[in-house]
């Protein structure tokens, strides 16, 4: 064995040290020959959860769901070449969504660059942007081991910190052969196995005296909190909400659309009909957190904020959600922290909430839900109880147990999440990819949040499921994991039937460049991995597939088969109609 050999392998097993000292638990492996020694180190590690993916594309996904679950960084190891270029959708997609990543591609060393040298492209900068942070210490060398423990420490906090919050980072660790060697002692690190590097970021607390003006400014007139993923806690969202009487209008992915008299559950729904916009227009509106995928409140937001409204942003790393530049005031604040003390600034100042508000949009909320509940059962009627699209978005997290997440796919089970699903006393915790809001790698992120402890569905379409097949393979011996992905088969692409393109191109021209419908039959593109497919036609029929899928320690999957494409903007149609009809009379517009 060479010096170099293990050199090399000392390198790499400090790396997964420190790494493990400070609170890695996932890394997520892909076969190559290059990444040899990492790979080796990784999985000689009993804390570690190594898990082996034959994608490189779907196993940068599976890691995001890895973190989602953990919410610590996860390791991805890659080989050299293409390998590593696969990874960089789920690189986009953890860079825009906030998910810590520790990104480690092999490479070759530099005396075969250039040269024509198998598998060996340009990995410098490879992720561009989309990382916040990335090394390329070279070829491990003894000189420089007094730094492996720093540079691995380092890696973790600008993962979970650096830039505007969590996110990937990159290392590029060049490995010369021979690969295969057993590590020598290791550097010494910290004493009781803490990490080479502690990090306790700065947490911007809002001054209650600039919190106090803000109240003064915004008491007694008409508000609206609207509020996404990490948008703050329930009760904190519903303390200002009750100090100022404003309607809470809240994301599933939230965790606030939940049975309380502030939240209006179905503002994409009431807010499509102009009467009920104009009649609702608020002059203020907070937004928490993400924002939600809804174009109708979007617009509604910038068409308030032309005519004087105030739009205020609370985000926790300060990170810019708009796109309509309409936010005035921006605060880069813990959403609990800002809450709290607005909420005492509110209690502390007299003035009295703004006439009929409140009761104005629990008017428009009430009506709206007693009519999409009509509408779906005038719906299930005239197809023998078969299912809609908006149907399976309004029931499922009923069916779905408080313990389990939800994975909701881009593009239309998110919205249908968004615009059908009620309040509910107990919803399971909501997730969806919307950072970079694309449908690649959604059934692999499906199966890295399977690794947590609580139970996954993943609510997906044809084309997403589709797309991202390889997430069914499961390698011989892996963990057993239990998630169950509810495949909405409607045919194709059903987003692209709700925009201009399917007015203005032919029917034939349409389907063969948006529509694209596929020639795989689902459940038997399922079967032929080996898993088991129920087929979930009418309300009943998913909550049994539910039911005996949820908890099990298994891949399956609930085929829903929904009308056509074009039947589902019908459908979608009839729902706007009779809520925009029904809100209109109860709020007398």
């Amino acid at each position: 064995m060479s010096v170099q050999t293990t050199v090399q392998a000392t390198f790499a097993a400090t790396l997964v040290d420190e790494w493990v000292r400070a609170g890695v638990r996932d890394a997520v492996v892909c076969p190559g020959s290059r990444s040899t020694p990492l790979a080796l180190a990784l999985s000689e590690r009993d804390e570690l959860a190594v898990h082996v993916r034959l994608d490189e594309r779907g196993a940068a996904f599976f890691a995001v769901g890895c973190s989602l679950a953990s919410g610590a960084p996860t390791v991805v190891c890659t080989t050299s070449g293409t390998a590593a270029a696969e990874l960089h959708a789920g690189v986009v997609e953890a860079h825009h969504a906030g998910v810590p990543l520790i990104v480690c591609t092999a490479d070759r060393p530099p005396e075969l660059h250039g040269v024509g040298a198998p598998q060996t492209i340009e990995q410098h900068n490879l992720y561009a942007a989309a990382v916040g942070w990335s090394a390329e210490p070279g070829l491990a060398d003894p000189a420089g081991a007094a730094g492996w423990r720093s540079l691995a420490a380092r890696s973790v906090i600008e993962a979970r910190f650096g830039g505007p919050g969590p996110g990937p980072v990159h290392l590029n660790l060049a490995f010369g052969d021979p690969l295969v060697g057993s590590a020598g002692a290791l550097p010494p690190g910290r004493a009781a196995g803490a990490p080479w590097h502690d990090v306790r970021p700065a947490r911007p607390v809002p001054a209650p005296a600039d919190l106090a003006a803000a109240i003064d400014r915004w008491r007694g007139r008409r508000g609206l909190l609207v509020v996404g993923a990490d948008g703050g806690s329930p009760d904190h969202v519903y303390g200002l909400a009750e100090a100022l009487g404003w309607p809470v209008l809240a994301d599933p992915r939230s965790g606030c659309r939940l049975s309380h008299p502030a939240v209006v559950a179905a503002a994409d729904a009431i807010l499509r009909d102009p009467a009920v916009r104009a009649a609702l227009a608020p002059e203020v509106v907070v937004l928490l957190g993400a924002p939600w995928a809804s174009k109708v409140l979007g617009s509604f937001v910038a068409e308030t904020a032309r005519r004087g409204a105030a739009v205020v942003a609370v985000e926790r790393w300060g990170r810019w959600f708009d796109p309509d530049r309409v936010v005035g005031e921006q605060w880069p604040v813990d959403p609990d922290a800002w809450l709290s003390g607005a909420r005492q600034a509110a209690l502390e100042r007299d003035g009295q909430p703004a006439a009929d508000w409140e009761k104005h949009w629990r008017a428009a909320e009430d009506a709206a839900q007693r009519a999409i509940d009509a509408a779906l059962d005038t719906e299930s009627s005239a197809r023998a109880g078969a299912l809609s699209e908006p149907a399976v978005g309004r029931r499922l997290l009923e069916l779905v147990p408080p313990d389990a997440v939800v994975l909701a796919s881009s593009s239309m089970p998110v919205r249908d999440l968004e615009w059908f699903a009620p309040a509910l006393s107990a919803p399971p915790r909501v997730v969806a990819n919307r950072g970079a809001n694309g449908i690649d790698g959604v059934c692999s992120t499906a199966r890295g949040l399977a690794t947590g402890s609580a139970p996954v569905v993943a609510l997906v379409g044809d084309l997403a499921f589709l797309h991202d097949v390889s997430a069914l393979v499961t390698p011989v011996g892996a963990r057993p994991d239990s998630c169950t992905i509810v495949v909405v088969d409607n045919g194709g692409g059903g987003i692209f039937n709700f925009l201009p393109q399917a007015a203005s191109l032919s029917g034939s021209r349409f389907e063969a460049l948006f529509g694209t419908p596929q020639q795989p039959d689902v459940g038997d593109v399922a079967r032929g991995f080996g898993l088991s497919v129920l087929d979930a036609p009418t309300e009943d029929a998913l909550g049994a597939a539910l039911a005996e899928s949820i908890g099990r320690a298994t891949l399956s999957v609930v085929r829903v088969p929904v009308p056509g494409r074009i039947d589902n903007v019908a459908v979608h149609a009839r729902i706007e109609a009779a809520v925009a009809t029904a809100v209109r009379s109860a709020i007398d517009t």
